[in-house]
């Protein structure tokens, strides 16, 4: 059996994944030279199912909690099991009960128990919500580790690739925006990566604010990624003046000595998503679509990559047993 992949960014690498693992040959093609043209290298990297109930349906809660567990599995080493922490400023705390009202799964915090969580922003903020349950990870570190992982394990990844070298046995169509998939939407997130030596957070950081609210996550060696906006566009331009001050003034507002921090990196991707917000599984004839991630990329291709593999072996099982006959 074969399978030939189309797109690799987290959801064909996933599903790369979950096929090899049961057996099946498989074919990945990005037309791209490398990873980085993908809304997955944009990615915060939050595995934040209960926080991200705050705006999204219950499907994403229920089947986001496993992927911690899936990328603690299937890349080890690369999960941050620190949790998240909400925060708003004192004259918005009414976002922060709104946010609590919707969500679960959090240790409600004041001003003593925050600042011993996070030192670096100790008084600064009366009340804070930390869902201790989740974690996050560096996407392109993650991403860059998964292609590997499923080339040593056997499947054949080719860069700037747009033909499968040999006939397959179905298709499974990952390519996001690129999709021919009428349904799908864009959805436009515009993102800052800074470098900001004098600040040191150790889990990623919700500011809330009724305009903009935005996160703030980690990396390694002073560096952060501030995002991200939400956009009905499919402008795929530059990041614009007033996203990016916004993003900047939030990030100051969380911490003054983000003023000082150096802009490294401006980023927009077109996040694929479908009216609802959620992913789909379709099959049309030998092809399967896994798409509309959203913003739930890292959070819900585990699941959706086990169920594509597991349904994907079950139909090449059936066509096998239809030829023997």
């Amino acid at each position: 059996m074969k399978v030939g992949i189309k797109g690799a960014g987290v959801a064909g690498l996933a599903l790369a994944h979950e096929l090899v693992s049961r057996g099946v040959r498989v074919e990945l093609l990005e037309k791209h030279k490398d990873l980085t043209a993908s809304a997955s290298w944009l990615a915060g990297g939050m595995l934040a199912p209960w926080c991200e109930r705050e705006s999204a349906e219950e499907d994403v809660l229920r089947l986001g909690q496993a992927s911690i567990g899936w990328w603690s599995k299937v890349l080890p080493g690369q999960v941050r099991h620190n949790g998240t922490l909400v925060v708003a400023a004192p004259r918005d705390t009414g976002e922060l009960s709104r946010f609590a009202s919707r969500t679960s799964g959090f240790v409600r915090l004041e001003t003593d128990a925050l600042g011993a969580l996070e030192p670096d922003l100790a008084g600064r903020f009366a009340k804070g919500l930390h869902f201790a349950g989740e974690a996050h990870l560096d996407p392109r570190q993650a991403l860059t580790a998964l292609r590997a992982k499923v080339s040593e394990s056997g499947a054949k990844v080719r860069l700037e690739a747009q033909h499968f070298t040999a006939a397959t046995d179905l298709v499974a169509d990952c390519t996001g925006m690129a999709s021919p998939d009428p349904h799908l939407r864009p959805v436009r997130g515009e993102m800052l990566i800074l470098h900001a030596p004098d600040v040191s957070l150790s889990r990623p950081v919700r500011f809330l604010h009724p305009r903009i609210p935005v996160y703030v996550v980690p990396r390694d060696s002073g560096v952060f990624m501030v995002g991200a906006t939400m956009i009905e566009s499919g402008d795929q331009g530059a990041v614009s003046v007033r996203s990016t001050m916004e993003l900047l003034n939030a990030a100051y507002s969380l911490h003054p000595g983000f003023a000082e921090a150096k802009i490294i990196e401006t980023g927009v991707g077109l996040r694929p998503a479908y009216p609802n917000n959620l992913p789909r599984l379709t099959f049309t004839g030998n092809t399967l679509s896994m798409n509309g991630f959203y913003r739930h990329g890292f959070l819900l291709a585990p699941h959706f990559a086990m169920e594509a593999a597991g349904t994907i072996v079950q139909h090449l099982q059936e066509k096998s047993l239809e030829a023997n006959h």
